[in-house]
């Protein structure tokens, strides 16, 4: 089978009738995001509490799974109304009050999500898995589409990169040295962009791995997953495929990242008193628990190098 476009095979891999996300286990059966299990109901309670704070009463989660930081979000605050946007249909595990629309999946958003009012929309790792054009620098200095044969991953350099795309690439990853990749993020900018439009009034945020400029990867990110490792990318529907965001180039009014974000939503990861452990063990254990996970989403070289993109609107 002849090579076609990285975005379009990633597209279809994912997204496709048989694509990775379309699979009954979701993204849990292969992983562990920032979203499951303790560290979940903390990010959650701190979420919840970035609504209070702003004055919203609604969480929109675009890209969100089988619901799991929906369902932590539900116990945080049960007075929040809740929407989740995924390619699924509604999962059935979830609490009654959640509301759930289904989307085309990758860059597209379903007609059903507009006119958000007083909302906190929620893009955690989404971006990341909207596919992408990848490019590669040839040998005569030429960046040019790179292409992909589905079933095996093999990869060859197809035509110049030019318009709009090619655009993007110079103004916030230019590179020539031959070898050197480029995710071009444009997909990603217009996807963000679409959100920001559904919304008449509330707080947009963007979480994802990410860099900025002057410190863009120079043989790319793309990468793959399936049931908890890494493997090679290969755009077949069996795994995940993902690539970091060029979180900067997004419409933003702050960008920073998960350690000080959390932090400043009281979350610090400090452990809790040891006399509590003479005074209530099972209070002390959950204390604990709570502070690990607290720590692991506010790590560095993991969770705590997440960047939040932050946008006001209305």
């Amino acid at each position: 089978m002849a090579g076609v476009q990285w975005r379009d095979a990633w597209q279809d891999a994912l997204y496709g009738p048989r694509g990775f996300y379309r699979d009954e286990r979701g993204p849990r059966g292969h992983f562990t995001t920032a979203t499951h299990g303790t560290a979940g109901a903390v990010l959650a309670g701190a979420l919840a509490l970035l609504a209070r704070e702003q004055g919203l009463t609604h969480v929109v989660d675009v890209g969100a799974g089988r619901g799991e930081l929906l369902e932590q979000l539900h116990v945080a605050d049960p007075t929040l109304r809740l929407t989740g946007v995924d390619v699924v249909e509604r999962p059935a595990s979830l609490s009654a009050p959640v509301e759930w629309v289904s989307s085309p999946g990758g860059r597209d958003l379903p007609a059903a999500l507009h006119q958000l009012s007083g909302a906190l929309v929620l893009a955690h790792e989404w971006l990341d898995v909207v596919p992408c054009t990848v490019g590669e620098v040839d040998a005569e200095g030429v960046l040019r589409t790179l292409e992909v044969e589905p079933g095996t991953g093999t990869e060859t350099l197809g035509q110049p990169l030019d318009g709009a795309e090619l655009a993007w690439a110079t103004a916030h990853w230019p590179t020539e040295a031959p070898g050197d990749r480029v995710e071009v993020g444009l997909s990603r900018d217009e996807a963000w962009t679409a959100l920001l439009d559904r919304i008449h009034s509330g707080l947009a945020v963007a979480v994802d791995y990410g860099h900025r400029g002057g410190s863009r990867p120079l043989q790319g990110t793309l990468a793959a997953y399936r049931q908890g490792r890494a493997v090679d990318p290969v755009p077949d529907g069996t795994c995940d495929l993902t690539a970091h965001v060029a979180m900067d180039t997004l419409d933003h009014d702050e960008l920073l990242d998960q350690r000080t974000a959390l932090r400043g939503l009281g979350v610090d990861g400090a452990n809790p008193p040891f006399a509590l452990a003479a005074e209530d063990p099972q209070a002390y254990l959950s204390a604990l628990e709570r502070s690990t996970a607290s720590a692991a989403l506010t790590a560095p070289g993991g969770f705590g190098d997440f960047l939040w993109a932050v946008k006001r609107v209305g």
